[in-house]
């Protein structure tokens, strides 16, 4: 026995699916001024409400809440059910503070304290 549903349910149903994943997810895509939420995330990429998003390419930083997580350089891969995927080409884990051009001990002073009598 066969199940069909129509256009304009099916339509319906995958609205309702982005709707969902829209208010659970707290990550968000930048782009230049501009954000835009993630839908999901995975290893390799992530995917955005196709209608509300326009096309993304380059470098985009992506965050949870005000956590910035990645710096991503990514391509657009397929449109589908309502929702365009992206693939990283790279993706680099953001830090808080700039690298160190040298080693530095864990076990390493933070500051030097000196006593003025």
């Amino acid at each position: 026995m066969s199940t069909y549903v129509s256009k304009e349910i099916r339509a319906e149903l995958d609205a309702a699916r982005i709707a969902t994943l829209k208010k659970s997810s707290r990550l968000r895509v930048e782009f230049g001024d501009n954000s835009f939420k993630i839908l999901t995330l995975w290893k390799d990429g992530f995917t955005v409400e196709a209608e509300t998003t326009p096309r993304l390419r380059g470098l985009v930083d992506i965050y949870d809440g005000a956590n910035h997580m990645y710096q991503c350089l990514i391509i657009a891969d397929e449109e589908a059910v309502g929702e365009m995927r992206y693939e990283f080409k790279r993706s680099t884990v953001a830090a808080d503070k700039a690298p160190l051009d040298f080693y530095r001990a864990p076990d390493a002073p933070i500051a030097l304290l000196e006593n003025r009598d």
